[in-house]
């Protein structure tokens, strides 16, 4: 697995179907792209540009983040984003 440096987080965004009123399951790749993901690494955070940065998230978290945020790679066959902490705007609990 890659391991991301400084204040940054991997994560995979969580494909989901919905069922329109008249039953119509539509797929995620139909609809607006979704803004909910799974917390696969987190980065150890520490110093940067000069200031003390904590990491909140951790490994398994269902986070929301900025719909276009991050860095899309492809890894050993999966789409992977990496974002920065900050990129990340809450917790889905």
């Amino acid at each position: 697995m890659l391991k991301p440096l400084a204040d940054r987080v991997i994560i995979k965004m969580i494909e989901s179907e919905e069922t329109t009123k008249s039953g119509i399951i539509l797929s995620g790749s139909s609809k607006e792209k979704p803004q909910i993901a799974e917390v696969l690494e987190v980065g150890p955070g520490g110093e940067i540009e000069g200031k003390e940065v904590k990491m909140y998230i951790k490994k398994g978290d269902k986070v929301v983040v900025n719909k276009y945020a991050g860095t899309e790679i492809k890894y050993e066959g999966e789409e992977l984003i990496i974002v920065k902490q900050s990129d990340i705007l809450a917790i889905a609990e």
